[in-house]
């Protein structure tokens, strides 16, 4: 899963599963069982006697992706903030270094899954199972192709930073300014994105929400 968001895994590509279990270090196996769950997940097609086809995902989906985000991860982490307690936040400490250990490495996978575990862990917080479920399947819907260009100037672990800072915004209390952190943090990814995508293709250039 992390492999197709950060573009490692390309759209349009046949992927079989010998080839995916010899990249992965696995056998044939599990990795035909996880693409069928990705196949379900409408991350991949499945191909008769071919292998597994990464699905498109165009630059509106990834707007309309992070729009959603923007209305459920902000007020969710400010609502979660006062149930963190105090003996969780090493191990969020840890994550959260996980997280620039992946962009300074260029690590994508890892940076991916540990960004993920982090946002989720959070989410958990909030006490709603089914709000924590729809933001892991928002997260898996995109694909922010341009990821290692973007470890390479630096910008991704800005951003990676960033979750230090909510963390002692978490750590103080303070849950309006982990709300906004949390907004910036959104928005910050999504521009760096698209000012690369507009780089590459014109055609990806288009209006940001609000």
């Amino acid at each position: 899963r992390s492999a197709i968001i950060s573009g490692e895994m390309q759209p349009g590509r046949v992927y079989s599963a010998p080839s995916l279990g010899e990249q992965f270090g696995v056998s044939a196996t599990p990795i035909r069982e996880a693409m069928l769950d990705l196949v379900r997940e409408g991350l991949v097609i499945a191909l008769p006697n071919r292998g597994f086809q990464v699905t498109e995902v165009s630059p509106r989906d990834l707007y309309e992706v992070t729009e959603l985000r923007l209305m459920l991860e902000p007020p969710a982490i400010e609502r979660a903030t006062p149930f963190i307690p105090a003996e969780a936040l090493p191990g969020l400490r840890r994550q959260a270094a996980a997280i620039v250990e992946g962009a300074e490495t260029g690590d994508l996978i890892g940076y991916l899954t540990a960004d993920s575990d982090f946002h989720l862990a959070l989410l958990q917080y909030a006490g709603n199972s089914r709000l924590t479920e729809l933001v892991a399947s928002l997260r898996s819907q995109t694909r922010l192709f341009g990821l290692a260009s973007l470890a390479e100037q630096g910008r991704l672990t800005a951003s990676a930073r960033e979750h230090d800072a909510m963390l002692d915004a978490i750590e103080a209390g303070d849950g309006v300014r982990a709300r906004e952190l949390v907004h910036a943090h959104i928005e910050h990814v999504l521009t760096d994105w698209s000012d690369l995508a507009a780089a590459g293709s014109p055609s990806a250039a288009e209006p940001r929400p609000a």
